[in-house]
């Protein structure tokens, strides 16, 4: 376990990486259920707390073995078996989630006791995975004992909330100790402490595989509300609505994969935090749509608390956070500002508001959603005719 060569040629994720990822599937698919039920009951506040949290927990998880299997992916039996474990606790940080959802709500206290087991036991394999990336690789041994000190220290501080029964407002107030020990540990160990090998195109690849999996939210989204508007058959509406589903998951989609991620980090691996860390809330907010979109199929079924506007505000919400942080995190990550870039925002705030403002109006949810799902659009026409110059523009100032 002497690291990885950063410069590796044809870095790809392996078979192991994407089994793991199939627990994230259902840790994602668990939180968008959870905050679709929440919204649909008119407990938007709580759902969207909730499921903050979830995604932070979900989101940190899955990048901490991500980046420390882009530097010391040893693929044998002990890293298997570690990585099986590791699966384990993200099941069982699923399995809790429900429960925090409805003490968000309900309780005195936050009932995260399930979801911080579960997370305790991914952590702690982590820990075995630093010691043992330590103990071979000597001239990285201080970044190592610096990940499993932050670790360590974090788990500890989880548990006391867990078991400290405080009021809600007042746990999450506390969170805010281990959650900048999470996250300040991994900051300090490659910046102060020499850091790890990680690989940029195979960073690149991981975060575009979990934005995929994000968005099989929206997909699953549009099946359950065109299935309620199918129960005597296809229907035009369901074939619009099927349609803007898509559309609207297929666009987010053309717009991620835009952007030279692989490319910028290998040059600039400096910018690799804004990066990392700036991806839990579009994953989160790409979730978020899929939820939104089970909303509106509860809309469709008359099992919601929510009327027209407040229904497509579910989805326009997390459309807008998407849009403008795939904006901001292009500009962090590339350091440059390109002035249509602003126009293509000013466009796609059209896009946005429009769909509220025809609801208001009492026009046919299909019929919103169809022009909500033009958002993601007028970024992918704008680019494809303009903006993709300015992508060249970046790529040869890398080069400088």
């Amino acid at each position: 376990m002497l690291g990885r060569d950063p410069h590796e040629g044809h870095r790809a994720s392996t078979p192991l990486e994407l089994l793991f990822d199939l627990t994230f599937v259902v840790a994602f698919g668990t939180a968008a259920n959870e905050l679709a039920h929440a919204l649909a009951e008119d407990h938007v506040g709580a759902g969207v707390i909730a499921f903050c949290f979830a995604t932070f927990g979900i989101s940190w998880a899955w990048i901490n073995f991500t980046w420390f299997a882009s530097a010391y992916d040893t693929d044998d039996w002990i890293y298997r078996l570690t990585t099986m474990l590791q699966m384990v606790g993200v099941l069982v940080f699923a399995l809790g989630l429900h429960a925090m959802f409805k003490s968000v709500h309900d309780g005195d206290t936050l009932d995260n006791d399930v979801m911080v087991w579960g997370y305790v036991v991914m952590r702690v394999a982590m820990v075995f995975q630093w010691w043992r990336a330590g103990q071979h690789d000597e001239s990285r041994r201080g970044a190592c004992r610096t990940y499993i000190v932050s670790i360590l220290v974090a788990q500890v501080l989880w548990c006391v909330l867990a078991l400290v029964d405080l009021p809600v407002a007042t746990t999450f107030v506390l969170m805010a100790i281990p959650f900048l020990v999470e996250i300040g540990g991994p900051a300090y160990a490659e910046k102060r402490r020499g850091g790890t090998p990680w690989h940029a195109h195979h960073i690149a690849e991981r975060y575009s595989l979990m934005v995929i999996i994000a968005l099989g939210e929206g997909m699953i989204g549009t099946m359950v509300s065109i299935t309620a508007l199918s129960e005597d058959g296809l229907t035009w509406n369901a074939t619009l609505l099927a349609l803007a589903g898509t559309a609207l998951t297929f666009g987010i989609w053309w717009c991620y994969f835009a952007v030279p991620t692989g490319d910028i980090l290998h040059a600039r691996r400096e910018r690799s935090f804004a990066f990392g860390y700036g991806h839990m809330p579009i994953f989160g907010a790409i979730v978020a749509i899929g939820a939104g979109l089970h909303v509106a199929a509860y809309y469709l079924e008359h099992a919601t608390h929510l009327g027209l506007t407040a229904t497509v505000l579910t989805v326009v919400v997390p459309v807008a956070a998407f849009t403008v942080m795939f904006y901001a995190g292009y500009t962090v990550l590339t350091r440059t500002f390109d002035a249509f870039h602003a126009v293509l925002l000013a466009i796609s705030a059209i896009t946005l508001v429009l769909p509220v403002l025809m609801a208001s109006a009492d026009v046919d949810l299909v019929w919103c959603l169809l022009v909500l799902s033009l958002t993601p659009w007028v970024t992918v026409l704008g680019y494809e005719t303009v903006a993709y110059k300015h992508n060249i523009e970046v790529l040869e100032s890398l080069r400088d």
